[in-house]
């Protein structure tokens, strides 16, 4: 909830593959009341209707503002639709099962600022359909990973005779996961001959935050470039009390968020344990982050990962990432082509794309869902809604591609 992550892209279908190519992004901090009023919302405070309506037409309101921006700033005015994920307010999990999930920021507005149709509330089908609507990173993921490994095979083949030679495997070869760290992190797990795996891993940044909240008053929103996480040690006592939580071991298809990850729940497990100082805190939800990633990704054989999201910002939490993935590799998503700052802002373009194109965009061996569904509602602009002929081409590949150089 630090702000609007807001994303420019041109895609194209050919055959089995779509080109996404990334023009440009920005992010846009929440005004601070606004931001300070979503906070307040979220479990377990309160929200009544009126705060909610409100809510919803104030986030919907700086959606607008961020997309207008974006679409003259750097679409040069010119884009055919925009998409909006929304901003979560309450993800309705009991037993395992997701039985709904709430995502504000009126689309309506987005639609009359920009004069373009919306495509908005991209999760509710999927949950419908009995999946759990996250972590829709997936569907970017598996596409996405799917090329990078057929990059690495056809890299592996030039390589091959030197690594028999060396009696080591080839760079490219295993299993690869695609980690995106926000509030809540998760991973989507591509293997050569299996269905693709994805589920949230537990907390990102959501527990990290709370945390600098809780030690400073509420004066500092986060710990900037993890300083303070840095200067304490992890408590064990604390971190294995964490680690208890019956979500890490339960199976996948599985997701959670701050209405399980949040204040009073840092609180209680404090609770159990002798004081723990500000930094000593910071640094054990380092390690719990990165802990419950690991072991996430060792558990399904991982051997490459590519991490993208707010928490590849932090230099300690990435250190501990590094220390713990170890022997798997760690590559930043910006490595390969696709900015990890908007990663989730392109796959909202990409969401939408797919809809727009009438193309099912959930993955339902990541979601659990009964099968492929079309996502999202879409709201007019201010010409009559016209959509494409719908495609029955199955997607397989998604390429990132560098926008072309200005006279060349």
């Amino acid at each position: 909830m630090d702000g609007i992550d807001v994303a420019v892209a041109e895609l194209r279908l050919t055959d089995e593959t779509i080109d996404l190519v990334p023009l440009g992004h920005a992010g846009v901090p929440y005004p601070t009341a606004l931001r300070n009023a979503l906070l307040a919302a979220l479990p377990p405070g309160g929200c009544t209707a009126e705060e909610l309506c409100r809510l919803d037409t104030e986030v919907g309101q700086a959606f607008a503002a961020a997309a207008n921006d974006a679409l003259g700033a750097i679409a040069d005015g010119q884009a055919d639709l925009v998409a909006s994920l929304g901003q979560t307010l309450f993800h309705w999990v009991e037993d395992g099962h997701a039985l709904g999930t709430m995502q504000i920021g009126q689309p309506a507005w987005i639609a009359e600022a920009t004069g373009l149709p919306v495509v908005a509330d991209l999760r509710a089908r999927d949950v419908a359909a009995g999946g759990q609507g996250a972590p829709l990173a997936s569907v970017l993921d598996r596409l996405w990973l799917r090329e990078i490994r057929s990059q690495d095979r056809a890299s592996d083949r030039e390589i091959c005779s030197q690594d028999r030679a060396r009696n080591t495997a080839p760079a490219g070869s295993g299993v690869v996961a695609g980690l995106n760290i926000g509030g809540i992190a998760n991973i989507t797990v591509v293997t050569p001959d299996e269905p693709e795996l994805a589920f949230d891993t537990g907390p990102g940044n959501a527990l990290l935050d709370a945390a600098a909240r809780m030690i400073s008053n509420g004066a500092w929103q986060q710990d900037v470039d993890g300083d303070l996480a840095e200067q304490g040690r992890c408590r064990t006592d604390l971190l294995e009390i964490m680690l208890a939580d019956a979500y890490y071991t339960a199976p996948p298809p599985k997701s959670t968020g701050k209405e399980h990850f949040h204040t009073d729940y840092l609180r209680a497990a404090m609770a159990k344990v002798p004081r723990v100082s500000g930094p000593d805190l910071l640094a054990t939800l380092v390690e719990l982050t990165a802990t419950t990633v690991a072991d996430a990704c060792r558990a399904h054989g991982v051997t490459r990962v590519v991490a993208s999201g707010g928490g590849m910002r932090n230099p300690t939490l990435r250190a501990a990432l590094r220390r713990l993935l170890a022997p798997a590799e760690l590559v930043g998503s910006d490595e390969l082509g696709l900015p990890g700052d908007a990663k989730e802002a392109y796959l909202t373009a990409l969401l939408g794309f797919l809809t727009w194109s009438g193309i099912p965009a959930n993955a339902p061996s990541a979601t659990g869902a009964k099968g492929p569904r079309l996502l999202g509602s879409i709201t007019p602009g201010s010409a009559a809604l016209r959509l494409p002929e719908p495609t029955t081409t199955t997607v397989t590949r998604l390429r990132v591609n560098q926008p072309a150089i200005s006279g060349r």
